[in-house]
């Protein structure tokens, strides 16, 4: 008899989620059965979003690298360049020396000045 009771009441447990899948408490939980459709759409969409959003600032961080990477190096060779030795190899093709004595200063009096003025 236990066995009997057993198995009837599993049977009806295993009936009980029909009652609420019924034609009548569908058409009375339509606004609340497309709430839950938006939710679980934009649940969705969130994570597609959050996803991309991860992809772009990775890609931003690697350009950033290779940019600061770019920079140390053009600054490291501007640096080598701007050196007094590799300044006078460069300008030797122009015609350009160094200077070998210190520059001459030209002092300039009033009585000098007046006869530019006038």
């Amino acid at each position: 008899m236990t066995t009997e009771k057993k198995i009837s009441n599993s049977t009806n447990e295993k009936m009980d989620w029909k009652k609420y899948f019924n034609y009548r408490n569908i058409v009375e939980n339509v606004g609340f059965i497309l709430f839950l459709s938006t939710l679980a759409i934009a649940y969705i969409y969130n994570g597609h979003y959050a996803d991309k959003l991860s992809r772009k600032i990775s890609k931003t961080e690697h350009s950033v690298k290779e940019l600061e990477y770019e920079y140390k190096t053009i600054k490291s060779e501007v640096i080598y360049r701007s050196k007094a030795t590799e300044m006078i190899k460069s300008v030797e093709p122009l015609g350009l020396k160094e200077l070998k004595q210190p520059p001459i200063l030209l002092n300039v009096t009033d009585s000098t000045k007046n006869q530019n003025q006038n």
